[in-house]
């Protein structure tokens, strides 16, 4: 019998990726499929996502210490960043100084 569960975690913790200095590496989260009212927004119509979460941070810098921890949910600018791809998801590394809040 095959644990689903177990395979999942197991797959979550070989994602090996360390930042280095004051970099953050985010996971974005999905685009809105659907407005507030109940509009259906088509897939050529979406917009890039501009909220994500923590995976990992880097140690910082003498001078820029890093604030943000693993598992927290950002803001960042629709630009920032760059776009990378591990083990088949999509992530964004980006510098600290790029996200804007913490939500």
């Amino acid at each position: 019998m095959i644990d689903e569960k177990n395979i999942k975690n197991n797959y979550m913790s070989k994602l090996n990726i360390k930042p280095l200095a004051d970099r953050v590496l985010v996971e974005p989260l999905e685009a809105e499929t659907k407005t507030a009212s109940g509009i259906i927004i088509p897939d050529t119509a979406k917009e890039k996502p501009q909220k994500g979460n923590v995976v990992s941070v880097g140690p910082g810098t003498k001078d820029n210490p890093v604030t943000l921890k693993k598992g927290m949910t950002v803001l960042y600018g629709k630009y920032s960043g760059t776009e990378l791809k591990l083990d088949g998801k999509d992530y964004l590394i980006m510098r600290e100084s790029d996200i804007l809040a913490i939500v």
